[in-house]
């Protein structure tokens, strides 16, 4: 079993933005579209995006990319027992890629995503990283 860290930032410049990244990690990112870059490094195992899709700029949110379906189920329980809203979704259409996934809050109220990607679209998709508007702290779900 595998897991990856996530951290999606939201930016203003994503060219920018991505040119610096790239620097940083010394490497090119895996996914490159015009509003979204991503790097699947392995050293540290981590999967790293940035986006510039009107969100507040800054860190979007945290998660983890595990290898399946049952993992995020097994995550999802212990959000659960840890007394924090969990909202799955299945078949979420997200940041170029479908899969299966649940959002969550901290108690400080950061978004944490759990995600199993299934394969890539060549869209950007309609799900994103809750909202204070639209993930309460806690009972409920985290967003539509």
């Amino acid at each position: 079993m595998a897991r990856r860290l996530h951290v999606h930032i939201a930016v203003d410049d994503l060219e920018k933005s991505t040119a610096f990244y790239s620097t940083l990690f010394a490497a090119e990112p895996t996914v490159l579209k015009g509003d979204y870059a991503k790097w699947m490094l392995d050293d540290p195992a981590v999967n790293f995006a940035i986006s510039n899709r009107g969100a507040k700029t800054g860190v979007d949110h945290l998660g983890f990319q595990v290898d399946s379906d049952e993992e995020v189920e097994t995550i999802e329980g212990r959000l659960a027992a840890a007394e924090q809203a969990v909202a799955p979704q299945r078949n979420a259409e997200c940041c170029y890629a479908f899969g299966n996934k649940s959002w969550s809050r901290d108690p400080a109220g950061v978004p944490w995503e759990i995600f199993h990607t299934l394969n890539e679209i060549p869209v950007y998709g309609v799900d994103h990283a809750p909202t204070e508007e639209t993930a309460p702290r806690s009972g409920g779900a985290c967003c539509g």
